[in-house]
């Protein structure tokens, strides 16, 4: 489109310049997929995430008919060999040899007819076959890295998520309905916030650790269900002499007596036996513990930040529409705050 030649007195008569809807229309442009490197880096967390995640069920699986978990299986014998792909040298294929079960080397022996170093000599491919394989190499206690690897990724993620997701639910909520309430609750809230802000993180994390691990112990071990049994058992003996014992004298009278409690401690132990807890068990349990803790206090930035947020948008024209037509509290939240919302919680998340 050309402009129009100006006339001779020097003044166009029709503007010079191109109307709005003349303009060429921009090409819509997702920046999602505007940078190769992104999109990259993208994939590769996706990749990560996908293979930390997905393979933690067999990680944390036990191997065989054991007990042990798969992460934590592993023979001394074959420890600190390299990657299979990276080729064994001389050392290695010893170590790797070594690290065959007797029953392996019974079945090859059988198979070759030959034995110790006749089956190295003129049957390494045999033995070569039943080397262990590892992909990134295996630790000094022969356990394999990669597992390993994924294990721990696993479990540093999901505690991540879990824990975001935790500390995003209770600081929402939090947040929302002291700024939404106002007045004393407002204020009585936020005071709490400020005396848990005073309180140490790491302790407070290592503390509920040490309690759930104190739990799980004596649930297992059933130590104070003995205790009560055996010194109830010394308040009665006493009875039957005509004696008077409180449970804190049958608790003195037992470390005095060494014999006595011996006994009563074989009779307790028959009668409360230990409870069976596998080690995929425990670490689930650990692994909830933990994520509880973090989440549980981690949630007090996010509960100011909401708040804040509440109580800007609640003075908003919108909201106060909304709240004059008569809409419930819970749709004013749902409807009007929480999308506004969206932002703040997006970026606290990640």
């Amino acid at each position: 489109m050309t402009a129009p030649t100006p006339p001779a007195g020097g003044r166009p008569s029709q503007p010079l310049a191109v109307p709005a809807l003349a303009a060429p229309v921009r090409p819509r442009d997702n920046p999602l997929t505007r940078s190769p490197i992104g999109l990259a880096g993208l994939g590769f967390l996706v990749l990560m995430f996908a293979l930390c995640l997905g393979t933690l069920p067999w990680t944390l699986g036990t191997v065989g008919d054991s007990s042990v978990p798969r992460y934590d299986a592993g023979s001394p014998r074959a420890g600190r060999l390299p990657p299979f792909w990276a080729g064994y040298d001389e050392r290695d294929r010893v170590r790797a040899t070594a690290a065959l079960s007797e029953a392996t080397l019974a079945r090859i022996e059988h198979e070759t007819g030959l034995e110790g170093e006749e089956l190295a000599v003129a049957a390494p491919a045999l033995l070569r076959e039943a080397w262990p394989r590892f992909v990134l190499g295996s630790d000094a206690l022969g356990r394999s890295l990669a597992v390993r690897l994924l294990a721990g990724g696993g479990i540093s993620l999901a505690i991540g998520l879990a824990a975001a997701l935790i500390s995003v639910s209770i600081g929402t909520l939090y947040g929302a309905v002291a700024g939404y309430a106002g007045g004393r609750l407002d204020a009585v809230m936020m005071r709490v916030v400020d005396v848990l802000y005073g309180l140490p993180y790491i302790l407070l994390v290592v503390l509920l650790a040490v309690a759930s691990d104190a739990l799980v112990s004596e649930w297992v071990s059933r130590s104070r269900a003995k205790q009560t049994w055996m010194e109830q058992r010394v308040v009665e003996v006493a009875a039957g002499r005509g004696e008077t014992l409180t449970p804190s004298q049958a608790r003195s009278r037992l470390l005095q007596d060494a014999e006595l409690e011996a006994d009563l401690a074989a009779a307790a132990a028959a009668i409360y036996p230990r409870r069976d807890l596998s080690e995929r068990t425990r670490t689930l349990i650990g692994v909830g513990t933990l994520l509880v803790a973090i989440g549980g206090v981690s949630w007090l930035t996010m509960a100011r930040v909401i708040r804040g947020q509440v109580l800007s948008l609640k003075g908003q024209p919108f909201v106060e529409a909304a709240r004059a037509v008569g809409s419930p509290r819970r749709r004013i939240f749902v409807r009007h705050l929480l999308p506004n919302l969206v932002g703040p919680i997006v970026v606290y998340a990640t």
